[in-house]
């Protein structure tokens, strides 16, 4: 047990964690000569993004010791997962961007981690940057430590140059002094991280992590706090709710590198994870039978957002996608459940569900990977959770920090001022300022596209949870503009665009088919208004006078999931298919739309 080293590797996202990994993996040995190197970033969509989903464990054989290495996600969304690991590790690598510094997440995940007091070590990555300024790096972690309330060990943590990109790494902040390796940062971790504190007794493990797998169901991954644990034995699983279950360890796993190994055994210290009791939860306790004490119970992140999922019930329903049914949908979501404890799936009526998450991204993920899996769906706008505290409604609140060229800042500043943002704190930079907020979680909603057409595609934007508070005063939640809706079902004709361009910013193009009620573009003016974008030209037998010209479109408004997401209005819903996302009128006919307004008036 004192050759054991469990690390946790945290960071605010695009700071170089996954990457830094990779390479201490690749160059510690612990991949064969011939084997192929992969990434811990298996997921494709982790790949297409270049962000972290879902926390991994690995684990590197250097110098006869045995480092554990837990990889974190780095967004807000899948903070929860970090808070939960904090108690699977004895340290933490602080991973900063040489240039960009202490950021939003940086704070939320650094707060995790000394609020667990773990050893900290602090990485100063991506030195290669022609604009790296370490020493003002290191000045903004000590203030972020201190202002974070750090003890005196905390504030005493040693410091490793790198650049992951590049496999080098250093003791000091001269990339003169880059050497080829990631000894610096390993043999940091030998020297300074504790081994695992265990205490004499019978077994007790705690899962942190939740895995899934078709045949055995649940699999928990964390610590083994005390004691042995063997594949075969009868266990204990006090429940959260107190009460005793009785099963049989079927699986045993532990990890090398990339790789998930059957192992048979594991001692007090060793991250594991087994698979044996089909509906394991975060936080419970494995014990030996007879010897049933629980540990201290794990807190889960509660969701903040919600929205529905629901069949597709457009023109076009099964068209591009195979599985479209309520019973699939249901399916689906369960399995994500077994897997994700900060997802929460409700019916809502005989053919949706209310799916209640982390955040807009946390929950596109999810419908990314259905939709890729042959999944066809509707989903509406999301919203926030308000919740009662002490007999008052409260919301969810976010920092909100932006980097933003100084001409673009007073209309950031206004717009957030109608979303009740507060602003806390605003520094420049030579041409750059640096704005600080906390806003409503719904004030964001719709935000990140209206932030990227105010400066100009040249801001930088990132939250994360704060807390919950008093509900906010009301604010502009909807979108300004007015849309263009498809009046009748066909093609989109050149024609007919031709005709309409100077309405609006168009989402199709000539040859796109639409239907009744499908939204087509965006209005120039607050107001719906419903078009037909399938007219074709009249032909006669006469000749026109002058030759007719070719008409020139301009390039349609491409929209990701997440902007169709900001984009709509609680009145519209996003149709996901395989190869297609549409954004749609709830009702689509537009003499019942009609009605309808006239009666929640």
């Amino acid at each position: 047990m004192e050759n054991i080293r469990n690390i946790a590797i945290i960071a605010h996202v695009d700071h170089g964690k996954t990457t830094l990994v990779d390479k201490m993996l690749e160059l510690s040995g612990t991949f064969r000569e011939n084997e192929e190197i992969g990434s811990m970033d298996s997921n494709d969509i982790e790949h297409e993004r270049g962000i972290t989903i879902l926390a991994k464990p690995t684990a590197i054989n250097y110098k006869g010791y045995r480092i554990n290495i837990l990889d974190t996600p780095g967004h807000a969304d899948f903070g929860g997962e970090v808070e939960r690991i904090m108690n699977m590790v004895d340290g933490v690598l602080l991973v900063v961007d040489a240039y960009e510094g202490t950021m939003p997440q940086t704070r939320f995940v650094l707060k995790k981690a000394l609020a667990a007091h773990v050893t900290p070590i602090v990485v100063v990555n991506k030195i290669d940057k022609e604009s790296a300024r370490p020493k003002e790096v290191i000045d903004e972690v000590m203030d972020l430590f201190i202002d974070l309330g750090a003890d005196i060990d905390q504030l005493d943590f040693p410091i490793v140059y790198t650049s992951a990109i590049n496999g080098t790494s250093s003791l000091s902040p001269e990339l003169s002094t880059q050497e080829p390796t990631m000894d610096y940062i390993l043999d940091s971790i030998i020297q300074n991280i504790p081994a695992p504190k265990v205490s004499e007794g019978t077994l007790q493990f705690q899962p942190a992590l939740l895995d899934y797998n078709d045949f055995v169901g649940r699999i928990g991954i964390g610590v083994v706090k005390r004691g042995n644990i063997k594949v075969g034995q009868m266990a204990s699983c006090v429940r959260l709710d107190g009460s005793i279950k009785q099963f049989r360890i079927q699986k045993m796993f532990g990890y090398l590198g990339l790789k998930r190994i059957e192992i048979n055994e594991a001692h007090a210290g060793d991250i594991i994870a087994i698979a044996g009791l089909p509906d394991i939860n975060v936080g419970e306790t494995v014990c030996e039978i007879g010897h049933e004490e629980a540990l201290e119970k794990l807190r889960i992140d509660e969701p903040t957002l919600q929205m529905t999922f629901g069949v597709n019930t457009s023109p076009f329903a099964g068209r591009e996608g195979k599985l479209l049914t309520v019973r699939k949908i249901e399916e689906r979501l369960m399995k994500e459940c077994e897997r994700d404890v900060s997802l929460r799936v409700v019916p809502y009526d005989q053919e949706s569900f209310i799916v209640s998450g982390r955040g807009e991204l946390h929950l596109s993920i999810l419908i990314e990977n259905m939709r890729r899996e042959g999944f066809e769906l509707q989903v509406s706008k999301p919203t926030v959770i308000i919740k009662e505290i002490d007999g008052i409604k409260c919301e969810p609140f976010e920092d909100l920090q932006m980097d933003i060229p100084s001409d673009y800042v007073g209309g950031v500043i206004e717009n957030l001022g109608m979303r009740e943002a507060i602003l806390e704190n605003m520094v420049n930079h030579e041409n750059q300022v640096r704005l600080t907020y906390v806003i409503p979680s719904r004030g964001l909603i719709g935000f990140t596209t209206e932030f990227m057409t105010l400066t100009k595609g040249y801001g930088i934007m990132n939250h994360a949870f704060k807390e919950y508070r008093k509900i906010a005063g009301t604010m502009v939640g909807e979108r300004k503009l007015g849309v263009l809706v498809s009046m009748e079902n066909g093609k989109a004709t050149a024609y007919a665009l031709g005709q309409l361009e100077e309405r609006g910013t168009m989402f199709i193009e000539p040859g796109d088919e639409v239907y009744e009620g499908m939204i087509v573009g965006e209005h120039n003016h607050d107001n719906d208004i419903a078009i037909n974008v399938v007219k074709g030209k009249n032909l006669t037998n006469t000749r026109a006078s002058g030759s007719d010209h070719t008409v020139v479109l301009k390039r349609p408004r491409v929209m990701s999931l997440e902007t169709c997401l900001d984009y709509i209005n609680k009145d519209e819903l996003v149709e996901v298919t395989p190869l297609s996302f549409r954004l749609r009128k709830k009702i689509l006919n537009a003499d019942d739309r009609k009605k309808a307004s006239r009666n929640s008036d």
